[in-house]
């Protein structure tokens, strides 16, 4: 029964993450005007709001003007779902299991922007930074030097990379690696780096192999950094024992 209610509360929000990747890009506030039709502008009654069940009910379109709707309101309303549940699997109701919701909140959001508009707002990043500190502090998942030596880390090997690319990497990729690296650590944070940049060469492969991209052709990297993230915070300590018992026989 907790498991459902997780589940059920990770929909409701991924709905209201879905109005953040919406107007955070824009700097519309997130509160006010309350939530309408991007198309019409028509306010949305509660019954057109349902997590999921609206959008299946109204067959993907507004209920007033009949425009589509994008199919990323549900997907995101389904994996913010997803993802309260195996955290909640991974961390329980702690005070951890609480700040990695957050956390993980955060990635979803910067995973939804950067994939649409190429830009990680510092609306996020700076704050977790802060609140990144202020869960060392609380919690016993890492120490508060870890966190510090994290954001140092992680924001600097990219902030390297920057320098040598010669911008190759935005300044939103590095605060978000030390956002990263303040809810993670250093170990999980040069996880998360290897994970995202794995995930991000097979993308890299599918474009140029299947989709003929050129050799130039740009991707946001931040919803790769946002994988890796999570990958290492839920599962980095089991895939790095798996693999050494792997290597070691």
């Amino acid at each position: 029964m907790i498991g459902s209610f997780v589940i059920i509360m990770g929909v409701l929000i991924g709905s209201f993450l879905n109005v953040c990747i919406y107007r955070l890009p824009r700097n519309e506030s997130i509160i006010f005007p309350p939530s309408h039709c991007p198309h019409c502008q028509k306010r949305l009654k509660p019954i057109d709001l349902i997590p999921i069940l609206s959008y299946i009910f109204y067959r993907g379109r507004c209920c007033y003007c009949h425009n589509s709707i994008s199919i990323q309101y549900p997907l995101f309303e389904g994996l913010t779902g997803l993802i309260y549940f195996l955290t909640y699997l991974k961390f329980g109701l702690t005070t951890e299991g609480y700040f990695m919701l957050l956390f993980n909140s955060a990635l979803l959001v910067v995973t939804g922007i950067d994939a649409r508009h190429r830009i990680i707002p510092d609306s996020i990043n700076l704050p977790g930074i802060v609140i990144g500190l202020i869960a060392a502090i609380f919690t016993i998942h890492i120490s508060f030097l870890n966190s510090i030596l994290g954001i140092l880390v992680g924001g600097g090997i990219f902030f390297l990379i920057a320098l040598i690319t010669r911008g190759g990497i935005g300044g939103g990729d590095i605060k978000l690696m030390g956002f990263i690296g303040a809810f993670l650590g250093v170990k999980a944070t040069l996880l998360g780096i290897f994970f995202g940049s794995l995930i991000g060469s097979i993308y890299g492969v599918y474009l140029i192999f299947i989709r003929k991209a050129g050799l130039k052709t740009t991707v946001p990297y931040g919803p790769f950094l946002a994988t890796g993230a999570f990958i290492a915070a839920l599962y980095g300590d089991d895939l790095v024992r798996l693999y050494l018992n792997w290597v070691l026989g």
